[in-house]
C-alpha cells in the first residue's frame, strides 16, 4: 500500500499560508447532493491536527445546512494504527452504514514539493547587462545574503466527496485538488483551506452558499 504523506505535517508549521484552486472533477450523473448523515474524515496520524480540522470542516457544512460529523470517536485511533486490507476498510464502511452515515468527506496530502523563491528585488534594472562589472555588483548578494534565496514547500492536498450508498462505480461524488504554499500555522493553515475547498464546493453547486 502507497504511503499518503501526514496530512498534519503541513498543518503543524508555523506562519500564515495561501491555498490555490488546481482542479476538479464532479459527477455529472448526480444532480444534487444532500446527505442525511455526513462524516468529515483528516487523513492525519497527529490527534490534534485531525481535531482541528474536523471541526473546522464540520462547523462549515453545519453553517450550510449538511449534518456532519468528525471522525474522531466513531473511526477508533486503533484502526489506523496499523495498514488494513480491502476487507477491513469494507467492514469499516459497512459499520458507518448501519450507523446511519450516507457520505463521506475525506482530505488526504498527496504530495510535497520543494521550491526555491528568488529575491527579485535586489536587482537594479538600471545596471542591466552592458558591463561584466556592473552585472557582478548587481548579483554579488548570492554569496553575502542569507535571505537572497528562500526555500518553501508546495502541499498538494485532494479533498474527495463520496456517497457511500451508491453503486461502487457511481460513489464518487466530487473531488477536488489544491495547493497550499508554505503554510506555517496550524489555525491560519486551517482557516485558509476550508474557506478555500467551501468556496470552490458552492461555486460548483455541491453545497448551499451561506
Amino acid at each position: 500500500m502507497k504511503k499518503i504523506i501526514s496530512f498534519s505535517v503541513f498543518l503543524l508549521l508555523m506562519s500564515c499560508s495561501s491555498t490555490r484552486f488546481v482542479d476538479s472533477w464532479k459527477n455529472k450523473e448526480i444532480t444534487s447532493f444532500n446527505p442525511k448523515k455526513l462524516l468529515v474524515v483528516g487523513m492525519t496520524d497527529n490527534l490534534t491536527a485531525r481535531r482541528i480540522f474536523e471541526e473546522e470542516m464540520r462547523l462549515a457544512f453545519i453553517q450550510r445546512g449538511i449534518n456532519a460529523f468528525e471522525s474522531n470517536g466513531i473511526i477508533n485511533e486503533d484502526f489506523t494504527e496499523t495498514e488494513k486490507t480491502m476487507e477491513e476498510i469494507e467492514g469499516m464502511t459497512q459499520k458507518l452504514l448501519v450507523e446511519g452515515f450516507d457520505a463521506v468527506v475525506i482530505t488526504a496530502v498527496k504530495g510535497v514539493d520543494d521550491r526555491i523563491n528568488y529575491r527579485s528585488d535586489y536587482y537594479d534594472v538600471t545596471y542591466r547587462w552592458y558591463r561584466f562589472g556592473r552585472y557582478w555588483y548587481a548579483y554579488q548578494d548570492v554569496y553575502h545574503t542569507p535571505g537572497y534565496y528562500s526555500n518553501y514547500k508546495v502541499y498538494h492536498v485532494e479533498t474527495a466527496v463520496y456517497n457511500l450508498t451508491a453503486e461502487e462505480n457511481r460513489s464518487l461524488v466530487w473531488v477536488g485538488s489544491f495547493d497550499i504554499f508554505d503554510p506555517q500555522n496550524i489555525t491560519s493553515t486551517v482557516d485558509d483551506y476550508v474557506a478555500r475547498i467551501t468556496e470552490q464546493m458552492e461555486h460548483e453547486g455541491l453545497i448551499d452558499r451561506l
